[in-house]
């Protein structure tokens, strides 16, 4: 009999590669849909669509209660809604149910030049300040008896999406481009959280492929010409707002413990070369 998977944001970006991954595997996924062409998306891709809202606790816990494991992969980016999200199938859970949550690095801040790894203090950007409680809350779920693990995924590229897709467009950076950015390809992100489905729990892990491009290198390589423009943040601010800044942390992060718990390795292209000649080219 297959383990079923509940899957919300099953037709975002990170959401859509996690769930061709399960079903690769072998898992029967269910995948929150908000709306008929949602659902209809999904039915399309052999996967169950369950209708309900992220906005409704109970909606996610009934559909968390009739699964054998959970994945949050969607998010509203309100820490309200996400919170009491949580809870929610935290709390519908049965013990040993794996329990993954989405969380990302920029709850880590600027690192500074020096590379953070999990024991790294948080120092979230404005704009996901209320990430790390829900952090907090889904690890302690453990103590209940639920698999719960939170992964903050490196700036996920691949596929022609993700932010990577704004510099082809655009052409502009935040800031001088001299941040480094953590990434990591969604395909080999969403193999992790396969993997991570059979961790012990009560535990977070890092996913980004170890690379350390600056900012405006990754930027360059999106463009035909070879040429990007700086974006300063005080006026990407105006438009932007608390993402400008986000955009413009420096930070090197390590994933050497989630390389070592589950032997997860990044395959995929790097972030340059997908840019110049991989998915993004296309």
């Amino acid at each position: 009999m297959q383990s079923k998977i509940f899957l919300t944001g099953a037709t975002g970006y990170i959401g859509g590669a996690v769930a061709d991954a399960l079903l690769a595997a072998g898992y029967a996924v269910t995948g929150l849909a908000r709306s008929d062409e949602a659902a209809r998306k999904l039915r399309a891709k052999g996967i169950t669509p369950f209708e309900g809202d992220l906005r409704s606790p109970a909606d996610v816990a009934k559909a968390a209660a009739a699964a054998d494991a959970v994945i949050h992969a969607g998010t509203t980016n309100d820490g309200r809604i996400d919170r009491e999200a949580v809870l929610a199938m935290g709390n519908a859970l049965r013990p040993l149910t794996p329990f993954i949550y989405t969380s990302g690095i920029w709850v880590l801040g600027d690192t500074g030049g020096k590379i953070a790894d999990e024991t790294w203090d948080v120092n979230p950007a404005a704009l996901v300040a209320w990430r790390p409680e829900v952090e907090n809350l889904v690890i302690a779920a453990a103590r209940i008896g639920v698999r719960s693990v939170v992964i903050r995924p490196g700036i996920a590229y691949g596929r022609g999406g993700g932010i990577a897709a704004d510099f082809v467009k655009s052409g502009r950076y935040v800031g001088m481009g001299d941040n480094h950015w953590p990434v990591v390809h969604v395909d080999d992100l969403a193999d992790l959280y396969v993997r991570a489905l059979g961790s012990t729990g009560g535990t977070l892990f890092h996913a980004t492929d170890g690379s350390s491009f600056l900012v405006r290198e990754i930027a360059a390589a999106a463009r035909p010409n070879g040429r990007a423009e700086s974006w300063p943040v005080e006026e990407a601010r105006k438009t932007l707002g608390a993402y400008a800044d986000a955009l413009a942390l420096d930070q090197l992060v390590s994933s050497e413990k989630a390389r070592t718990a589950f032997g997860w390795q990044p395959r995929e292209a790097s972030i340059l070369d997908d840019l110049r000649q991989g998915s993004y080219a296309q």
